[in-house]
């Protein structure tokens, strides 16, 4: 997914929204529980907790919403079927029950999904919570006037691709039946596995049709989560959240709401939040960001004080960056030379043009690496730290270029230390060592999303990233690799064109899969497959850093995410 989606949405990311080595586990720096708890070593309720951001929370709807387990500042106000479990590190990778009194009961080929709901559950109002909430819910997620948020229900989903709404369609999804209130039950057309992930998102949030005003439900949608909006400026710009009186932390065991408020104040400059955070002034003092982190500048300057760097806090995100390769252009249609441009490449310098291994970790396998994802650990064209030109050399002399060839290199010329000018001098510098000139092509970031994305217009090597709609390889390689899913007449992102039926048929059987744990193996090993073919270059796995106010305490950062929950912080209240 690209990242505005995946960081701004998902993670809210995106958007989230919104990358692991195996075995590290995200680090949220000094732990601090006292929160006003008079020093029973318990974060107490009570304050407000202040969320300064770059990006407005738009589209503040469950269905336009796009997130990675339900969000943060959504997952506030939005319950859904399953949500991530709100643990540090790999624990946080866990789906589990939010609504549902379980995760979802599965047919034998996990066509079928079955859900039941925790008794008692109310929304602000106080009026009941049912299942036929969730399916207009969802129903009201294909309407044309809402669209935004995750796709996936429209193409699972038996009549989700004919589907209108129920504006439009007032019968309804069959797909999706509702025996008695507190069970639902969803028929897809094809097995999905990861079913349960997939009910994380704010799609799956109940939405009662006597309260639903369409475009403007987003002005105060009903809360089933812990807060509800009191306030709502300027699309998102400024979102005042205060407690819902019938939220019940007896059915709901994710969440913890300590502080009274949440105000979220966005449009902000990131070096403005910074500065905030690192005064801790006033309100500022209990503020956090769910969209800023420290750049490489920055972070030398808190790693340098001893009291910042214990308000930082460390994540990691299913997040690959990568040079992909179009083997329709010449010469990357000869695997000879994208074997040669694999071995070319200096990981360490892009490392550093990236901010330095503080904020990136070198990668030499598409998957991030991180066990829910099935990371399995391989390097077809092992270059070491710096490249190994002499090696690529010889390749190139192999597919008939012994005097070097010149080739064309496209990125972005937005400042994301990502497929920025500086990662792509990077690259062109490692591969000169090799004999290759790299002419750089620098787009605006728009020109940029759409030339790489279109199937007609792709250029032949590019700098690309992916990030996880949840912790599991199937959403992270289905997408890139998968045959069925080139798309010639709209957003593409199977940059390679690969369209191979061993690749496409283990996709289907890894997707029939329950067992998550059995699940991850085969997605690593199908991994190791495909990066044998050389159509990408996987080049590093993000780290994300953000400061976060001297009075935040209880701060939790799961590796679903990589960025502090929200639901878990508590302040000092003064």
């Amino acid at each position: 997914m690209r990242r505005s989606s995946v960081i701004s949405r998902r993670v809210a990311a995106a958007s989230v929204s919104l990358v692991l080595a195996s075995g590290v586990v995200a680090c949220a720096g000094p732990k601090d529980n006292d929160a006003g708890s008079g020093g029973d070593g318990k974060p107490a309720k009570g304050g407000t907790l202040t969320v300064l951001n770059r990006d407005p929370q738009t589209d503040f709807d469950p269905a336009r919403l796009y997130t990675s387990g339900g969000g943060n500042v959504p997952s506030l106000v939005f319950r859904t079927l399953t949500t991530r479990n709100r643990e540090d590190g790999a624990k946080g990778t866990e789906v589990v029950p939010d609504l549902a009194t379980g995760l979802g009961k599965p047919s034998k080929n996990a066509t079928v999904w079955t859900y039941t709901l925790k008794k008692g559950l109310k929304y602000e109002d106080g009026s009941p919570i049912t299942t036929a909430d969730i399916k207009y819910g969802i129903e009201r997620s294909f309407a044309a006037e809402l669209s935004g948020g995750a796709p996936f229900l429209r193409g699972w989903l038996i009549g989700g691709a004919d589907y209108e709404g129920p504006y439009k369609d007032k019968g309804g999804l069959d797909s999706v039946e509702t025996p008695d209130e507190r069970t639902i039950v969803f028929h897809l057309n094809k097995p999905v596995g990861d079913f349960d992930y997939v009910a994380t998102q704010t799609s799956f949030a109940p939405v009662p049709k006597s309260k639903d005003k369409g475009t403007k439900y987003e002005e105060h949608p009903l809360s089933s989560g812990p807060y509800k909006v009191v306030e709502n400026q300027n699309d998102g710009e400024r979102l005042r959240l205060e407690r819902n009186p019938h939220w019940s932390a007896k059915n709901d065991a994710e969440r913890k709401a300590y502080p009274d408020v949440i105000d979220v104040r966005s449009g902000l400059d990131s070096s403005v939040i910074n500065q905030r955070l690192s005064a801790s002034q006033g309100a500022d003092a209990a503020a956090v960001t769910t969209d800023t982190n420290l750049g490489p500048a920055e972070l030398a300057k808190v790693t340098g004080d001893k009291e910042l760097a214990s308000h930082v806090g460390t994540g990691h995100f299913g997040y690959t960056n990568y040079l992909a390769f179009n083997p329709k252009v010449k010469p990357f249609d000869d695997p000879k030379v994208r074997q040669a441009i694999s071995y070319a490449v200096d990981r360490s310098s892009v490392v550093n043009a990236a901010g330095g291994s503080s904020l990136a970790e070198p990668a030499t396998t598409y998957l991030p690496n991180q066990k829910s994802f099935g990371y399995t650990k391989y390097d077809h064209f092992p270059a070491g730290p710096s490249g190994n030109p002499k090696k690529a050399r010889e390749l190139l002399k192999e597919a008939g270029h012994k005097d070097g060839l010149t080739i064309t290199l496209t990125h972005s010329n937005a400042k994301d230390f990502e497929t920025s000018p500086e990662i792509a001098t990077a690259i062109q510098d490692a591969l000169k060592k090799a004999g290759i000139t790299v002419k750089l092509v620098g787009l605006e970031d728009n020109d940029y999303k759409d030339k790489t994305h279109s199937a007609k217009n792709e250029p032949g090597l590019f700098l690309a990233h992916w990030g996880a709609d949840w912790p599991s390889g199937g959403p992270f390689l289905a997408p890139i690799f998968d045959g069925r899913q080139i798309v010639k007449d709209g957003a593409n992102f199977n940059s390679g064109f690969l369209n191979d039926k061993s690749v496409n048929d283990e996709i289907d059987k890894i997707n029939e899969l329950t067992d998550l744990e059995a699940a991850a193996k085969r997605w690593g090993a199908l991994d190791k497959k495909i990066g044998e073919k050389a159509l990408t270059v996987p080049l590093f796995h993000p780290v994300y850093k953000r400061l976060y106010g001297k009075d935040v305490k209880n701060v939790v950062i799961s590796d679903w995410t990589g960025v502090l929950d929200v639901s878990q912080v508590a302040v000092e209240s003064k």
